[in-house]
């Protein structure tokens, strides 16, 4: 089913895949864009049938990132407006990476083609990445006398290192897919894109949903957390799970099974 123009949204099994819809421009994104994303993604995060979400784009390219025409408009904007309307926008781009990130549930970037600004971004605010073989990635903010907005000095440092972030930061080159795989931009690399992402994303989310989301919800914050915060985090989250009905069901049947 589609859920909008910009942005499709379907169900393979228990998958949500969402589609950004704007091929003609490289699945540039748009205030609109970015709307119809955040609604998606809430969207899934609230149907407790869907385990995880697969982010693609259509056509050739996953997205080339903030869409040119705004910028545009921007320079048109009166001096005195200039920031303030910036701040406004980068709000509208951080709650859409927040709710990507945050996510209860496994996320995977399948990239085609290229991801690039903003684009390349959002791919890394998911869990993993999964590259077509035809995928490129770059932080391309540089060549716009720009910084990354979108949660890319965040995510990239924590992926590949902060001395490599730094050299694709500093100078916007283009990463292919087989240098992404050996960097660790990229998880794996598919020729099936869609269907292997799929098909990861519903082993990662088979589990207990609780169990997954406590578990990232604590992974996602080890970098910046004591050991004492951790350990502290994970003895809150072992309570609520001693709780659910998925670690209930799974001592009754060892206990039945081995007859304790």
């Amino acid at each position: 089913m589609t859920m909008s123009n910009l942005v499709e949204f379907s169900i393979a099994d228990s998958v949500a895949v969402l589609a950004l819809n704007r091929p003609e421009v490289r699945n540039a994104i748009n205030d609109a864009m970015r709307g119809e994303l955040f609604a998606a993604i809430e969207r899934a995060a609230a149907d407790d049938a869907i385990t995880a979400l697969v982010l693609t784009g259509n056509g050739k390219s996953f997205s080339s990132g903030g869409d040119i025409s705004g910028m545009r408009e921007r320079l048109k904007a009166p001096q005195g407006k200039v920031a303030f309307n910036g701040w406004r926008r980068q709000g509208q781009i951080h709650r859409v990476v927040g709710a990507l990130h945050g996510f209860p549930k496994p996320t995977i970037a399948a990239v085609n083609g290229g991801a690039a600004g903003l684009g390349c971004d959002i791919a890394l605010a998911c869990d993993f990445i999964v590259a077509a073989e035809d995928a490129a990635f770059t932080m391309s903010f540089v060549k716009r006398g720009l910084v990354s907005d979108g949660g890319g000095m965040y995510f990239l440092p924590r992926r590949i290192g902060l001395p490599r972030a730094k050299e694709l930061i500093f100078t916007g080159r283009s990463v292919g897919a087989k240098e992404a795989l050996a960097i660790g931009l990229a998880d794996r690399v598919s020729a099936n894109l869609v269907t292997d992402a799929v098909a990861w994303a519903r082993e990662l989310g088979s589990g207990s949903p609780a169990s997954i989301a406590l578990a990232k919800s604590i992974l996602d914050r080890t970098f910046e957390s004591t050991e004492e915060q951790v350990f502290a985090l994970g003895r809150e989250a072992q309570a609520i799970c001693y709780t659910t009905e998925e670690h209930r069901a799974s001592v009754e049947a060892f206990l039945n099974k081995t007859g304790r």
